[in-house]
């Protein structure tokens, strides 16, 4: 008499025991990982020095040429050079960063948990230009499955935005904002799915924008991503298609990791080894979202592994293809290069640099 297997009962899911969504803004981190690396033009030098475990000195370096604005499709370029001072307190409950540039701009940001689930981000920017200061307070308040944020900003610019996990894979959210100074206002909905192996999202809003993204982990070394960003009102597509290569790592354990943060930013940051990025999303007329991802050079996403090289690249719908190598040399020494081609523009940029200092 033949035997029926047992059945495989299906995994129950505990709904009230989801996981934390990430922060709203962060849904696309992965992608923007890979696909927006910081890329440069020229020389640049990094240095920071540590006074204690907490407060650091650091010194950046930029030589290479800018773009000026044209009204052709002709690229304008002038020489310059650009130096910029800052120092650092982090604390594992506070973190501090200013900067000062040659140029009169002073930065300041300004990151505090007031308490487990509560936390508070400003940041500021004083220029000499007319109407181009700039300053923003941020709420974030993690709740067992869910992100809410609340953001107050110049020129009456109001926003909040609400993450929930509905599954523990899928989470959904959405966002509204208000320009009071241009009397702007719209509102956005999200979705992020993701699994071991890969990370969906997708993102809305009443701005005629449309942004998607899809990175697959190849293997522990190698993942490819790729993003679609669509404006309906301005009717421009561009894709992308990129990769993230780790080609050595350290594979003792480390005793201390550092998780990818965001905060709204205007200037790359550089201190105690980490870099920068900075992404500009336009969301209405005249309002720019900026967000910055902030992650430690050495150290790979949820990982336990010390990077040692990492290789970076893509290629969009417009013709344009970038690299991007970091090269640890030595302990608090790495080795940077930067590679960007435009066919379209015929543009071509190169750029190499070192950071020193850990």
């Amino acid at each position: 008499m033949a035997t029926v297997p047992p059945s495989v009962e299906s995994e129950k899911v505990d709904y009230l025991n989801l996981p934390c969504p990430i922060p709203y803004e962060e849904i696309h981190r992965e992608a923007l990982m890979s696909l927006k690396p910081e890329l440069f033009e020229g020389l640049r030098f990094d240095f920071t020095k540590g006074l204690n475990q907490r407060f650091s000195l650091s010194h950046s370096v930029l030589m290479g040429p800018t773009e000026l604005p044209t009204q052709s499709a002709d690229v304008v370029k002038i020489p310059a050079a650009h130096y910029e001072f800052g120092t650092n307190f982090l604390d594992p409950q506070m973190m501090l960063i200013g900067r000062v540039m040659t140029d009169g701009r002073v930065n300041a940001r300004v990151k505090c948990d007031l308490s487990e689930n509560l936390s508070l981000k400003a940041n500021g920017q004083l220029t000499g230009e007319p109407h181009m200061s700039h300053g923003m307070v941020n709420f974030d308040y993690k709740g067992k499955d869910y992100r809410t944020q609340f953001q107050l900003g110049n020129g009456a610019l109001l926003g909040a935005s609400y993450i929930q996990s509905v599954s523990p894979h899928l989470s959904l959210g959405g966002e509204v904002f208000w320009a009071g100074q241009h009397r702007k206002s719209g509102i956005g909905y999200a979705a992020r799915y993701n699994t071991d192996k890969m990370v969906a999202a997708g993102q809305v809003a009443s701005t005629g924008m449309v942004a998607l993204s899809y990175v697959q982990k190849i293997s522990e070394k190698v993942s490819l991503a790729s993003d679609f960003m669509y404006n309906y009102m301005s009717r421009d597509v561009t894709a992308s298609f990129g990769y993230d290569y780790i080609l050595r790592q350290n594979n003792a354990r480390l005793k201390t990791q550092f998780r990818l943060k965001t905060d709204y930013h205007l200037f790359p940051v550089y201190c105690m080894d980490r870099l920068g990025l900075c992404l500009l999303v336009q969301i209405s007329v005249a309002v720019l979202r900026s967000c910055i991802l902030i992650y430690h050079s050495s150290l790979h996403q949820d990982s336990e592994y010390q990077i040692l090289c990492r290789l970076r690249g893509k290629i969009d719908s417009n013709g344009c293809a970038a690299a991007f190598l970091e090269e640890r040399l030595n302990m608090g020494l790495n080795f940077i290069l930067s590679a960007e081609v435009d066919h379209k523009k015929k543009d071509y940029k190169f750029g190499f640099g070192l950071t020193v200092g850990e």
